[in-house]
C-alpha cells in the first residue's frame, strides 16, 4: 500500500534524498523483482521500493513497446497505487494526496510513464468511489487492487439512453495504462432530466472494449494511452454518475472523498511531472556535471535549475497538505490549482533550460536528459496543468474572497 504520511514537511519523503545528486537512481534488481505472480507479499515502502527498481530496470522496454510491461504493471498493483483511495469498507487504503505525491514522484523519477500510470491508477479508483453502491460491488466485491484506466474530459462518443441505462457507441481517446487495466471509465454528453445536457461518466469492463493502437506521442511513451472504442454496450443505470457529482463531497466518507475534483485534479498530474524533473537534474548532473567546475555560467544553471525543481516539490506538498488537513473553500480550491500548475511549469521551464544546456550529449537518443525532457514536455502539457486556467480561477476566488471581507 502507500504510505499515508503524517509527518512534518521538513521530514516528508517527498523531499528526502530527492535533489541528492550523490544519490543515483540504481538498475541493480534484487531477486523478488522477477515477473509478480502474487499480490502485497511485502510490506508497503518495500513494494514501492521494488517498483521504482522495476520500472527504471523496464523504462527502455516500455518506451519502445510503449505500454508499461506486464511485470511492472502488476508491481504498481503490489505498491497499492489502484487501491490508494479506494473505501475502506471494499478493502481500500481511503489515503492521503501527500502519500500518493511522494510515492508516484518517486516512482516517475525512475519511470515518467510508470508513474503517470501509478497516479492515474490511484485516482480512478476514487472518482470510482462516486458510483452508486451496485456499481463500486461491481469493480471491488473482490477486492481494491483493481486496475482503472479513463477517458473523461472531454466527452466522446454517444451515450443514448436505453431502458435500464446507456448504450455506449464510439471511440474514446487516451486511456493511459489501458492495455493493463480491468476497468475504463468514459464520458459521454447525456440528456439531464431537466433538458439540459449532462457530462456523464460511465464505468465499463476492460473486456468488453476494443483497444486501438493509437499512442505514439513524443514524451510518455511507455504509459499505453491508447484509445478504446465500443459498439453497442449497454452500461447499467448503477454504473454511471455525472462529472457535477465530483464537486461536492461524498458524505460519511474518508478525507480523500470529501474535496472536490478540482482541487486535487492538477495535484495528481503534477506528481510524475516533478519526478521526472528531478530524473533530468540526476541526468543532467550525471551527464553533463562533471564539465560544470570552473565555469560559472554552468554552475549558475545547476543551482537555480535545482532551486526550481525544489521550489516545485514544495508547492505540491502545500498543495497536498492543503487537500489533507485545510478548509475546503473557493479560496483554497483555486490555490491548489495554482500552485499545481505552477509547479508543472516550473519543473518544465528548468528541464527545458537543462536540455538545452546539455549540448551534442543530449540530443543522443540514450541520453536521459533528452527523454526526461520529452516526458516532462508532454505530461506539464495535459489540461489539468494550465497555468492561464489556473490563475484565472484564482484571481476570481481571490478577489471574490477579499470582497466579501
Amino acid at each position: 500500500m502507500l504510505t499515508d504520511l503524517t509527518t512534518p514537511r521538513s521530514t516528508s519523503r517527498a523531499t528526502q534524498g530527492a535533489t541528492d545528486l550523490t544519490t543515483p537512481l540504481t538498475t541493480d534488481l534484487p531477486a523478488a523483482a522477477e515477473p509478480l505472480d502474487g499480490r502485497n507479499t511485502t510490506g508497503p515502502q518495500e513494494a514501492v521500493s521494488l517498483l521504482t527498481k522495476l520500472a527504471l530496470h523496464d523504462a527502455p522496454t516500455a518506451e519502445e513497446q510503449r505500454r508499461l510491461t506486464p511485470q511492472v504493471a502488476a508491481a504498481l498493483v503490489d505498491a497499492g497505487f489502484p487501491r490508494h483511495f479506494v473505501p475502506s469498507r471494499w478493502g481500500g487504503t481511503a489515503g492521503s494526496f501527500a502519500g500518493l505525491l511522494a510515492d508516484a514522484s518517486a516512482v516517475a523519477q525512475a519511470c515518467a510513464a510508470t508513474g503517470w500510470c501509478s497516479a492515474l491508477f490511484a485516482a480512478h479508483g476514487r472518482l470510482a468511489a462516486y458510483l452508486p453502491e451496485q456499481g463500486q460491488r461491481d469493480l471491488w466485491a473482490q477486492g481494491p487492487d483493481v486496475r482503472i484506466a479513463a477517458s473523461i474530459v472531454p466527452p466522446q462518443g454517444r451515450a443514448t439512453e436505453v431502458a435500464g441505462g446507456w448504450r455506449l457507441d464510439g471511440e474514446w481517446r487516451t486511456a493511459s495504462g489501458v492495455d493493463h487495466a480491468e476497468w475504463v471509465l468514459l464520458a459521454s454528453w447525456t440528456l439531464g432530466r431537466d433538458g439540459l445536457r449532462e457530462h456523464r461518466i460511465f464505468a465499463v469492463p476492460r473486456a468488453e472494449l476494443t483497444v486501438l493502437d493509437t499512442w505514439d506521442p513524443v514524451g510518455l511513451r511507455g504509459s499505453g494511452s491508447n484509445s478504446v472504442a465500443g459498439d453497442g454496450i449497454v452500461v447499467p443505470e448503477h454504473r454511471s454518475f455525472t462529472l457535477s457529482a465530483l464537486l461536492s463531497p461524498l458524505p460519511d466518507a474518508a478525507r480523500c472523498h470529501r474535496v472536490p475534483y478540482s482541487m486535487v485534479a492538477g495535484l495528481i498530474f503534477a506528481a510524475p511531472v516533478l519526478g521526472a524533473a528531478r530524473a533530468a537534474l540526476q541526468a543532467w548532473t550525471d551527464e553533463c556535471g562533471p564539465t560544470a567546475p570552473g565555469k560559472p555560467g554552468r554552475s549558475l544553471l545547476l543551482a537555480a535549475t535545482s532551486a526550481r525543481i525544489h521550489a516545485a516539490g514544495l508547492l505540491l506538498e502545500c498543495a497536498a497538505d492543503r487537500a489533507d488537513r485545510g478548509a475546503v473553500t473557493p479560496l483554497s480550491v483555486a490555490e491548489n490549482r495554482r500552485d499545481a500548475a505552477t509547479a508543472a511549469a516550473m519543473c518544465r521551464e528548468a528541464v527545458d533550460e537543462l536540455f538545452h544546456a546539455s549540448g551534442m550529449r543530449g540530443q543522443s537518443s540514450d541520453s536521459r536528459v533528452q527523454r526526461a525532457w520529452r516526458d516532462v514536455t508532454t505530461a506539464a502539457g495535459h489540461g489539468a496543468l494550465d497555468l492561464e486556467t489556473a490563475a484565472g480561477a484564482y484571481a476570481e476566488a481571490a478577489l471574490a474572497s477579499r470582497g466579501g471581507r
